[in-house]
């Protein structure tokens, strides 16, 4: 049996695990989905009593979670409590607008952050190593919330340059719409990268420090291989190593780390259809969005995996 079939086999039971102690989690909650009925005179107890029984809330947890798993085999993740439509309408709903947020700023992380750290533990000590360490750590320190609300108050209240305000309903049908679509997408997209940026530099600059100091770079310069070789061929395909695993295990939580920045811009992302749910007590959308960050964290440890192998031959030869 091949490593990467028995990694997926091993996922299988990680993901039902994860399943079970989610399901646990929110049936014990405290909390009722019907509560926004208490105060309708027109809903009598009766009546609630019917309603939570077609909800399946009078049944036992372990047949509600067994119904709730064959659903979710199927690819049905239930209803919504609060607004009976489909769970996995509302997410796709709200996913365009998360995609095009933290994607495209997770997307400028990364094509930044890897060769600015290289370069800063190339030139590491230098002047220009301590300017871009200083601005990591600018950006690492200073928490996503309170640079969103800095932007807005001064290119949002200020000098009125953008909108505070995400606009969900703007459709890109001309030049002015995508001109606009820009616009709003400035600020939330600049507070996601500044803070995910100086994380990944952070790690890639130590990464690269501690390749530097192995013997097969002194070995490989005695060889006669320029700087560009060295760096390129061994220093960088070896110090990639950990920053993937970095990269794959922050790709599902950049999504829970855009709920905040979510909540700051307004942007009704699926982010804010998780805040909105647990408000709510909406068991079912807070479940099916919980399980897709379990299947994504899951799913990009696999793809780590595989990118070791294509890093480093040495994990296939095991």
């Amino acid at each position: 049996m091949s490593y990467f079939l028995k990694r997926i086999l091993i996922s299988l039971p990680t993901l039902l695990a994860i399943s079970i102690v989610i399901f646990l989690i929110l049936a014990l909650a405290p909390g009722d989905p019907l509560s926004e009925f208490g105060s309708n005179p027109n809903i009598t107890p009766e009546i609630r009593e019917n309603i939570r029984r077609s909800f399946g809330l009078d049944q036992p947890i372990y047949i509600r979670y067994f119904k709730w798993l064959l659903a979710f085999l199927k690819g049905d993740l239930g209803y919504s409590f609060n607004s009976r439509s489909p769970v996995i309408e509302l997410i796709l709903q709200r996913l365009p607008n998360t995609l095009m947020v933290v994607g495209i700023a997770y997307i400028i992380s990364v094509i930044i952050a890897i060769p600015i750290g290289l370069i800063s533990a190339l030139k590491r000590y230098s002047l220009l190593d301590n300017i871009i360490s200083s601005i990591a750590l600018f950006g690492y320190s200073i928490p996503p919330f309170f640079t969103g609300l800095v932007l807005i108050i001064i290119f949002s209240v200020q000098l009125k340059w953008f909108p505070f305000i995400y606009d969900s309903n703007l459709k890109i049908i001309d030049f002015k719409s995508f001109f606009l679509q820009v616009k709003q997408s400035i600020m939330p997209i600049t507070v996601l990268s500044l803070y995910q940026t100086a994380v990944l530099m952070r790690f890639m600059r130590s990464s690269v420090t501690e390749e530097l100091n192995h013997d097969y770079v002194r070995t490989a310069y005695s060889k006669g291989l320029n700087s560009y070789q060295v760096v390129v061929n061994h220093i960088l395909r070896n110090a990639l190593i950990p920053v993937v695993t970095l990269i794959a295990l922050d790709i599902p939580s950049i999504f829970t780390g855009a709920l905040v920045t979510e909540q700051i811009f307004r942007i009704p992302g699926i982010g804010a259809l998780l805040i909105e749910s647990i408000y709510r007590s909406d068991t079912p959308v807070v479940m099916g969005v919980s399980m897709i960050y379990g299947i994504l964290i899951v799913t990009f440890n696999l793809i780590a995996d595989l990118s070791y192998s294509w890093l480093d031959p040495r994990v296939r030869q095991e």
